[in-house]
């Protein structure tokens, strides 16, 4: 198959091309050229082509090369033939440099805008969580009212953790729904407060674990005054 496709693809612009093999341009007889443009079917390099102040941006960053084409009064879209797909494939294109140079800044002030709202997206991320572990603590003490007030904040705080899974993340434990607290107080205990986590490192079978170390849990939780129902014990 030729370097070249016999009808590289037309459209609006100008069209520069990478060839695949060793060309020469000719009118200058300079080569091998990098990119060329088909004039009558003959190559000529960039400079013949009186694109020759122009700057290449590589394909990658559609915001740059949309706004770069913007403030070019001149520029060309560059393609390469595929041999192995059979079509001419983008690369990027050539622009005026100091039409790069104000895309770039049009850019960064749109990075800057949104590294900004980021920013204030995770102060108001922060805010909403900081009120919810809150609500949470709250309802744990509410349903553990012997429960120390620090312990409280700790398990709202560890079950709620942003993307974790955890209970606290929940449709149900977003809505503090009680057996959604519960549960959260339940793992706290169980981890903390019995030898739960030194089982499961011996080979325990974890719901064999979780049996031997129900009564523990049990007590604990009716110490802080917990007056509800159990599930099951391995549960």
């Amino acid at each position: 198959m030729p370097a070249l496709a016999p009808h590289p693809p037309r459209g609006g612009g100008l069209l520069v091309l990478q060839p695949l093999r060793r060309r020469h341009c000719a009118g200058c007889r300079r080569g091998p050229l990098p990119m060329l443009v088909l004039e009558d079917g003959a190559p000529r390099c960039l400079g013949c082509a009186d694109l020759g102040h122009l700057v290449f941006l590589p394909r990658g960053d559609t915001a740059l090369t949309r706004r770069s084409r913007e403030e070019s009064t001149l520029s060309a879209v560059v393609v390469r033939f595929n041999r192995r797909r059979g079509r001419y494939e983008r690369q990027g294109v050539l622009v005026e440099e100091a039409g790069l140079a104000r895309a770039e800044v049009r850019c960064l002030a749109d990075a800057e805008a949104r590294r900004r709202r980021r920013v204030r997206d995770a102060r108001l991320r922060a805010a909403r969580d900081e009120r919810f572990v809150e609500a949470f603590a709250a309802e744990v003490r509410r349903l553990f009212p012997g429960c120390p007030a620090e312990r409280a904040w700790s398990v709202a705080a560890h079950a709620s953790v942003r993307g974790s899974g955890r209970v606290g993340r929940t449709a149900a434990g977003r809505a503090l729904a009680e057996g959604a607290v519960v549960s959260a107080v339940v793992a706290s205990v169980r981890h903390l407060d019995t030898p739960y986590d030194r089982l499961l490192m011996d080979g325990v079978p974890r719901r064999e674990a979780r049996l031997r170390i129900a009564p523990e849990v049990v007590a604990v939780l009716r110490a802080w005054g917990w007056e509800g129902r159990f599930g099951s014990p391995g549960s």
